[in-house]
């Protein structure tokens, strides 16, 4: 039941970013959220 996300809720989330982060701020967001996703992995990895 979580896991699933309408395309209503999807766009309600995609407004609050916009609107606590500005356009600007999400590019950033986004582009962070990735390198630690990849450092993860490489983390993960690395203990094997």
């Amino acid at each position: 039941m979580l896991g699933r996300f309408g395309v209503a809720e999807l766009l309600i989330i995609a407004f609050l970013l916009v609107l606590f982060f500005g356009g600007k701020k999400i590019p950033e967001f986004i582009r962070g959220l990735g390198e630690a996703v990849r450092e993860f992995k490489k983390g993960a990895k690395e203990e094997k």
